[in-house]
């Protein structure tokens, strides 16, 4: 029988957890160097600027990645075993999973996400186009840990995580990560995850894949600064702050900052900070791994029957492991 629509849950914070939240942000924009977490780059405005970025010829990962999605698609399916619990982790517009629907046959779709109302106006039009097919949307921060409501089915949970948003953690806090998905995989019938991981290359390559020439990637950091604004009610403003994107070589990553592009102050409730001109706030790492090194972690994190596809320049990979 066909579906009225997807149901959804929400982990909205209490007034304890938010000003905790709060409390941690202006703790970060104070520290020395400044930093703010990546999380806070999404939204509804940074989840539609994320979705143009994966358009852009610079942007190599999104199109690699779907090319090997629809290439080894039967390999995934037969990894992944009959009817599974597509679980979706950071799902954003769902098309990537949708790609695989035919393939894996699915027999619930959870798409987690930070962005609630994104997720909810995307997931609607997707029940519409599958509606025989059972879907959850849950609105949720699980960059500190997962929490799954009753209703996700425990029989053959494949957690898939793409888009290489893994490298977004340092590698002690993505084994963390990984530890815990693997742990929401014990005692269920079965389970595994399926996950994107971008792979060493070049720098000139990373540096025009975070610095794009529209300018799109700039415009998505920078509306950070729009989210802190409503999160913890300070003044930046976006027109005092230019983009930089760099590859730390040593640390196998690319980092995102925002520069100042004068000397001024930031303010919010209870608190200033000054800023010197060429100062930056750090927002994001996206790590790089050889792909030994990450089957290494997967291992590490309590996975096996590891194996992966890469794309015929080495640029990109897909793992799949058992839990």
């Amino acid at each position: 029988m066909p579906r009225t629509g997807p149901t959804f849950f929400s982990f909205p914070a209490d007034v304890l957890a938010h000003s905790a939240e709060v409390a941690a942000v202006v703790a970060d924009l104070m520290a020395e160097p400044a930093s703010v977490s990546p999380k806070y780059l999404y939204g509804p405005l940074g989840s539609r600027l994320f979705d143009a970025i994966t358009e852009l010829p610079e942007y190599y990962p999104t199109r690699t990645e779907r090319a090997l999605l629809e290439a080894c698609r039967d390999g995934i399916a037969h990894a992944a075993g009959p009817a599974p619990t597509l679980i979706d982790l950071g799902a954003g517009n769902c098309e990537k999973a949708r790609s695989l629907f035919q393939a894996l046959n699915p027999g619930q779709y959870v798409a987690l996400d930070i962005s609630v109302d994104f997720l909810r106006q995307t997931l609607i039009q997707l029940q519409r186009e599958f509606p025989q097919l059972e879907m959850l949307g849950i609105g949720a921060d699980f960059s500190s840990g997962l929490r799954l409501p009753d209703a996700v089915r425990h029989d053959n949970r494949l957690f898939f995580y793409p888009g290489s948003s893994i490298g977004n953690f340092t590698p002690e806090q993505a084994l963390t990560f990984l530890a815990g998905i693997r742990a929401e995989c014990a005692g269920a019938y079965g389970g595994g995850l399926l996950i994107g991981v971008d792979l060493v290359k070049s720098e000139a390559l990373l540096q025009a894949a975070y610095d794009d020439a529209l300018g799109v990637t700039a415009a998505f950091n920078l509306n950070l600064l729009n989210n802190l604004n409503a999160l913890i009610g300070s003044d930046f403003a976006v027109g005092d702050w230019r983009h930089h994107a760099l590859f730390n070589t040593e640390a196998s990553r690319i980092e995102m900052h925002l520069e100042a592009r004068r000397d001024l102050s930031v303010h919010w409730p209870g608190g200033v900070r000054a800023f010197r001109q060429g100062q930056r706030i750090h927002t994001e790492n996206s790590y790089k791994y050889a792909l030994t090194d990450f089957k290494a972690l997967l291992a590490q994190a309590g996975f096996s029957r590891i194996q992966a596809w890469t794309d015929a320049n080495n640029w990109f990979a897909l793992c799949h492991a058992i839990a």
